[in-house]
């Protein structure tokens, strides 16, 4: 499992990248009202940065900051002590300390932090010893039967929704277009094309709908 402890596992930064891209794709096909998106996925967020988000809307969230020089992972969840705030981001490269210690990462708070760059990988600083950062890592593996797990529990488990085909997840993680058929793969419920078209023309994801 992936964690502040164990992240051998996790992509370099393009492929995390990718990999973010795709996971809000598919949130953005499983609900398409966003205040009720699991992961989103924004490509100007600042000048030359690009964020991805998580939030599970009872307070844990995740942001990963993309820019030229790798990327940065903020975690909190609301459970776990928040540690000391330097000693979790010590070693932080310059380049990300605006994005750790501004807004919105300074008031949502940080329990754990990671970073890349293309010199030295994956880095962290001295973690706490219990901080959770398998809960929100864990859907970084790159596998889409972990995001096809996760997504069935979560947005088809108790809605009368069918299962989420595995094999449309893989195509979304591949970034092969969306088209109506691979959607319909993926939920039958989705009905308003042009809102799905606007998504992912802001994610900056290929499509086919016509």
């Amino acid at each position: 499992m992936i964690s502040t402890r164990n992240f051998s596992a996790l992509p370099d930064a393009a492929a995390l990248q990718r990999l973010c891209k795709s996971l809000a794709v598919l949130d953005a096909i499983n609900s398409p009202d966003w205040e009720y998106r699991y992961y989103s996925y924004n490509p100007q967020w600042g000048e030359g940065e690009t964020l991805f988000e998580m939030r599970d809307g009872e307070g844990d969230q995740m942001l990963v900051l993309f820019r030229a020089e790798g990327c940065c992972i903020s975690g909190y969840l609301h459970e776990y002590e928040q540690p000391d705030k330097t000693q979790v981001t010590r070693g932080l490269p310059a380049a990300f300390d605006e994005f750790m210690f501004g807004e919105p990462v300074n008031s949502i708070g940080t329990t754990f932090c990671l970073w890349y760059t293309p010199a030295h990988g994956w880095q962290t600083g001295l973690p706490a010893a219990e901080d959770g950062s398998d809960e929100l890592l864990f859907i970084f593996d790159g596998q889409p039967e972990t995001y096809t797990d996760w997504a069935n529990e979560y947005f088809v488990e108790d809605s009368g929704r069918k299962l989420i085909d595995g094999e449309a997840v893989a195509a979304i993680y591949r970034g092969e277009a969306v088209t109506k058929p691979l959607v319909r793969a993926i939920t039958d419920e989705l009905d308003d094309w042009g809102q799905l078209a606007t998504d992912l023309q802001e994610i900056g994801y290929p499509y086919q709908l016509a």
